[in-house]
């Protein structure tokens, strides 16, 4: 049986900032430019497409690094996206930059690859919803330490 998730959304002030809440009880903001007519005071919804994925993929890559003994002191991710000029303005290609910070070299940047493939062929449901209708690509990088 399929899981239902819910969540609420609240205009501000009839304006075209939104509140959001699902089940965890955060609230997350999100809003337009200001040349569309918002107030330009938080992330745009498909900003926060890209931080989804970013997330979903990120907390995989770190259990499993995790789960595998790499040692890391932490990781970023880059993310860029394009998008098409006319609307609905889709996303047409993600990048995925990874950067691991570890003593640990040549292997803990196969390990990374490895954790980061796993997550995107089989754990992050964003990624699996995206990878339908984007072409999304990844780069592995390990920063000395």
């Amino acid at each position: 049986m399929a899981k239902e998730i819910s969540v609420t959304l609240k205009s501000l002030n009839n304006e075209m900032t939104f509140a959001a809440k699902g089940p965890t009880g955060h609230w997350t903001m999100m809003d337009a430019k200001a040349d569309v007519g918002g107030n330009a005071g938080a992330a745009s919804p498909m900003e926060l497409v890209l931080e989804a994925l970013g997330g979903c993929t990120g907390l995989d890559t770190i259990s499993i690094l995790k789960k595998k003994r790499t040692p890391f002191s932490h990781l970023d991710i880059n993310i860029k996206g394009d998008r098409t000029e006319e609307h609905p303005k889709v996303y047409t290609h993600i990048h995925m930059e990874f950067i691991l910070y570890s003593n640990d070299g040549e292997k803990a940047l196969k390990s990374l690859k490895r954790a980061v493939a796993l997550s995107h062929d089989k754990y992050c449901s964003v990624a699996a919803m995206l990878k339908n209708s984007v072409e999304i690509s990844h780069e592995c990088n390990v920063v000395e330490e």
